[in-house]
């Protein structure tokens, strides 16, 4: 594995900030422009697909269309609202804590999930928006100022993530042979689903005791679209020596990644890559690491099952029974399954999504 840095221009890094150590070894992620997808440029088409079956995660250049830079203009808006949001008293945000009342969205205060078997907590606070509740298909949520007075900033901002989303799948519907519209079909803006935006603070953690703050999984649903300006995330890559990297934040960029949904959609074909979440490197480690993010998911009543259509998705093997789980399901399952403050007795296995096929070696 070598950095990427070698070759980061100068309007890649992040000025007002820490710079990430040039000794850091980072996961070779291949670089993909969204202009020249939009374009349809056969090359660019196959890194996409090429980075879904390998290690499920890449870079998404924005900077060079005018949506990608809308979407770049609605996170910078977002990552100020997310400090705000965050330096709200602890007591109030716990009012939008709605985990007892088995929402997924509002309010996650820090220590509340397993990061390891030995039950390390995490150290992260999380806030999650329901795309539902932004687009109008159910009633919102209550919500702190902050977040009401900057719904349209959200709304564009999940406009435009699903906008990648959909262009994403439209790519592996494509390379796949499916039907035309196969996957796009599965997630509709419109529709209800478990879509959601995600505000993320980490921190700074004691010099003496620096660990994982999120621990290893892998996410949920089909896209993830990530925005962090500080080191912390890192990927197992496929291999049986495989050891963890960090993946370099890049200005202009999004890091996209596959979920649980297109492991199980493609029978284990596309790749969602086991991933976790540490203390950013080096003098970073000493910064309050921030995070945006958007998770789109099947729609509420997909079951998450082998799709029928493309000759390139392996065939189920004699005695393999499929799960019958919808999508909504799923979610509430690994959302809720690790929550030390709502369940008795965790169950790593139970609460797992498709780490063990993320482990699977590459040949």
């Amino acid at each position: 594995m070598n950095s990427i840095g070698q070759d980061l221009d100068v309007s890649e890094n992040f000025p007002d900030l820490p710079p990430f150590p040039n000794h850091v070894t980072t996961a070779p992620l291949l670089r993909i422009s969204l202009k020249k997808l939009l374009d349809q440029n056969p090359a660019e088409l196959s890194k996409l697909y090429d980075a879904s079956v390998d290690i499920g995660f890449f870079y998404l250049d924005l900077r060079d269309a005018e949506q990608g830079q809308h979407l770049l203009d609605d996170a910078d808006a977002l990552f100020q609202v997310g400090e705000r949001l965050f330096d709200l008293s602890l007591e109030e945000k716990q009012g939008y804590d709605f985990s007892s009342q088995k929402s997924y969205f509002g309010y996650k205060s820090q220590g509340v999930s397993p990061v390891d078997l030995d039950g390390n907590l995490d150290r992260a606070e999380f806030y999650n928006i329901s795309k539902d509740d932004i687009m109008g298909i159910t009633d919102p949520l209550p919500a702190p100022d902050v977040l009401l007075q900057s719904r349209g900033t959200a709304r564009s901002f999940i406009e435009n993530s699903h906008a990648m989303v959909r262009l994403v799948l439209q790519v592996l519907n494509h390379k796949l042979g499916l039907p035309e519209g196969t996957l796009s079909s599965l997630h509709r803006l419109q529709s209800k689903s478990a879509d959601q935006m995600r505000f993320i603070k980490a921190p700074p953690q004691p010099v003496n005791d620096r660990r994982v703050a999120l621990g290893e999984h892998t996410d949920f649903g089909s896209v993830t679209v990530l925005f962090n300006r500080l080191g912390g995330l890192q990927v197992l890559p496929p291999g049986s020596d495989a050891e963890w990297v960090y993946v370099k934040p890049l200005a202009g960029h999004a890091i996209m990644s596959l979920g649980d949904a297109m492991v199980k959609l493609t029978n284990g074909l596309l790749r969602s890559n086991i991933h976790r979440v540490t203390a950013p490197p080096g003098i970073q480690g000493g910064h309050t690491r921030y995070s945006l993010v958007y998770f789109a998911r099947p729609e509420d009543e997909v079951l998450l099952q082998r799709l029928q259509g493309s000759d390139l998705i392996p065939p189920l093997q004699i005695g393999q029974v499929e799960e019958t789980i919808s999508s909504k399901d799923w979610v509430i399952r690994r959302a809720f399954g690790l929550r030390v403050d709502l369940v008795k007795g965790i169950d790593f296995e139970k609460s797992a999504g498709t780490e063990q096929l993320s482990r699977r070696v590459k040949v």
